[in-house]
């Protein structure tokens, strides 16, 4: 159900975005959205508190961002917040990110690898990613797993490729496993 209301919610707003040709400053607006939920939870456990009354959330929504962002967004806010759908606002904005990406072909990846990786290494990531999808350019989220022995781990969208020292010695010893001494 969150999923479909977050679909329902990002979708209109990105086909508002893309109808009148503010696809860009709609998506910085977004990430700043996004950004000031995220770093304030208190102002985020205020709006979905069950006894303050919807009108008082949504003056305290307007009082933040009205003339901040646009009134698409503002508007979306409101919205949001009149239907009780609040708790789902980051699903909301977050899918709408992604749409944006995809539209403009722009691949999301995360990559986890089992010690910091320096610039040149990831400079080298992003250029393999590039040469190997259809993407024109990419947001990489680094991580780093000392579990992973070596090696790296790439998840774009539901495709994985692990190449880590742990999965390789994994299924080694699963193939030994199967070997059977006479």
């Amino acid at each position: 159900m969150a999923k479909l209301v977050s679909q329902t919610y990002g979708e209109a707003l990105f086909e508002v975005a893309v109808e009148e040709g503010t696809m860009d400053s709609m998506m910085e607006e977004v990430q700043s959205v996004l950004a000031i939920f995220q770093a304030n939870e208190e102002y985020v456990k205020l709006l979905n508190h069950p006894k303050i009354p919807m009108e008082e959330k949504v003056s305290l929504l307007e009082a933040a961002f009205k003339g901040k962002v646009s009134d698409q967004l503002a508007g979306l806010l409101a919205t949001v917040v009149e239907k009780g759908r609040f708790s789902e606002v980051e699903g909301i904005l977050g899918f709408f990110v992604e749409k944006v990406r995809e539209y403009k072909k722009i691949g999301t990846a995360y990559v986890t690898s089992a010690a910091p990786l320096t610039d040149g290494e990831k400079a080298e990531v992003e250029k393999r990613l590039l040469a190997t999808t259809s993407y024109k350019s990419f947001h990489i989220d680094y991580q780093t797993d000392e579990s992973l022995i070596g090696g790296m781990v790439v998840r774009i969208g539901d495709r994985v490729v692990d190449s880590s020292i742990r999965t390789k010695l994994a299924n080694m010893a699963k193939d030994l496993s199967k070997i059977q001494l006479a």
